[in-house]
């Protein structure tokens, strides 16, 4: 449980609100930000696989670079697509997430992008190799913003000493039916 006088400081990442004991993300938010990054991320893959010119990509692993360490070291609220998705996603009800699931999720993105861009400049490796990191870079981002699903997270769950309580779709608490049966609702019309 966080004191009053650790509260009372503005955290890096996510920030508090009332009613939660802990640094939060508006989940809805970040998977806006996730698409704007797969739009711009996937068009300079496709041209980098379409023609060889891996200039586009460069230019994305950059901004992606920088993204992500602006949102691991700066803060989320100086991050622009996090800004962006957030004013996207202003008329929707948040759904608040731990901030310390996104963080496992922002440091593999940015260790995927800083091995892209290392392997696209200084040192030198054939265009393939880059293009295969980048791709499993937006994979994962797509998997985030279509489903909902973020590898950090599950990862997080999986492995964190102190398991996150609030993860994106509610995946900390929520046992999906067994194979083969249905998901029920209460006062489902077919009950």
């Amino acid at each position: 449980m966080e004191t009053s006088a650790e509260r009372s400081e503005r955290p890096v990442i996510g920030q508090w609100v009332d009613g939660l004991d802990m640094p939060v993300i508006n989940e809805r938010a970040v998977r806006a930000s996730a698409g704007i990054l797969f739009l711009l991320g996937f068009s300079a893959w496709m041209w980098g696989v379409a023609t060889g010119d891996l200039q586009p990509m460069r230019m994305f692993g950059i901004l992606f670079v920088v993204e992500m360490m602006l949102r691991l070291f700066v803060g989320t609220a100086f991050t622009p697509t996090l800004v962006l998705g957030a004013l996207i996603t202003r008329p929707q009800r948040p759904e608040w997430v731990e901030a310390k699931s996104k963080v496992l999720a922002w440091s593999l993105g940015l260790a995927m992008s800083l091995a892209g861009c290392l392997s696209l400049g200084w040192l030198g490796m054939p265009a393939i190799i880059a293009q295969v990191i980048c791709g499993m870079c937006l994979l994962l981002i797509y998997l985030e913003t279509a489903f909902g699903i973020c590898l950090g997270c599950v990862l997080a769950q999986r492995f964190a000493r102190r398991k996150p309580e609030l993860c994106p779709g509610d995946t900390c608490s929520y046992t999906p039916p067994a194979r083969g049966e249905q998901h029920s609702v209460r006062g489902d019309a077919r009950d």
